[in-house]
């Protein structure tokens, strides 16, 4: 490894510098103690606890203030489709993509498409006429996110189910190693039925390649072990696939 270092980008708000880290540091580790950093689309500043953002997600708002913010985007298509697969407005999203379809492949400067936002915010009904659409099914952030992940993050199962059917990459690592198995283990959602949920429809997966290691070397199995209630699943897992049949 020597002095060799790596960067991420994607754990900071624009316009902040670059952070280095060692190239064998503990990304989910990473997310505990930085996560507020996360942008969660472009030019976030999501700083809120999990408190916050159950509380957030608990809290609506009016029709009207929804059709002034599509008002006040609504001469920058790209930034209006990035919002509105954010904030559910489907209706919104048929319409962009009757006028432009290709609308449906633009991206914030952290790589997020309209998908990766629909994913993240537990959109399905969104996630769906995206991916009809015309939106590939895995594309990538600048640090390897695929919407699998991104659902996968904050345990969004019914949009991981989603996205599974319509040919999501199971295995798929970010630049550094983490598979969406890893990001569902480390159980850092707020809602711990979601969050086992998630791995129960991971781990039934026929192709899942749960013994992928992370760039800090875990497996994810190895991540529920240290950070949450679930890592008995990943046992029962183990014990099915070794068991030998008796001729």
């Amino acid at each position: 490894m020597g002095n060799k270092l790596i960067t991420l980008t994607s754990l900071l708000r624009p316009k902040q510098r670059l952070m280095e880290f060692p190239e064998d540091f503990n990304q989910l580790e990473l997310l505990d103690t930085h996560g507020h950093l996360i942008p969660r689309g472009s030019g976030s500043v999501w700083t809120g606890s999990k408190d916050d953002e159950e509380e957030a997600e608990e809290r609506e708002h009016s029709e009207e203030w929804y059709l002034e913010k599509e008002e006040a985007l609504k001469d920058e298509p790209n930034e209006l489709i990035l919002w509105a697969a954010e904030n559910n407005r489907l209706a919104t999203i048929h319409s962009l993509l009757a006028a432009d379809p290709l609308l449906v492949h633009c991206c914030d400067e952290d790589g997020y498409t309209p998908l990766h936002r629909a994913a993240y915010s537990g959109h399905v009904e969104i996630v769906s006429a995206l991916l009809a659409g015309g939106s590939k099914v895995n594309p990538r952030t600048i640090d390897g996110w695929t919407p699998l992940h991104s659902a996968c993050r904050w345990s969004r199962v019914s949009v991981a189910s989603c996205l599974l059917q319509h040919g999501a990459e199971l295995n798929a690592q970010t630049n550094g190693g983490l598979t969406p198995l890893h990001l569902a283990a480390s159980y850092t959602s707020f809602s711990k039925t979601d969050s086992r949920h998630t791995l129960e429809l991971l781990l039934s997966q026929r192709h899942l390649k749960p013994g992928l290691r992370s760039s800090s070397g875990e497996t994810a199995g190895e991540v529920a072990r240290r950070s949450g209630p679930h890592h008995f699943m990943f046992e029962m897992v183990e014990d099915y696939v070794n068991v030998v049949p008796i001729s």
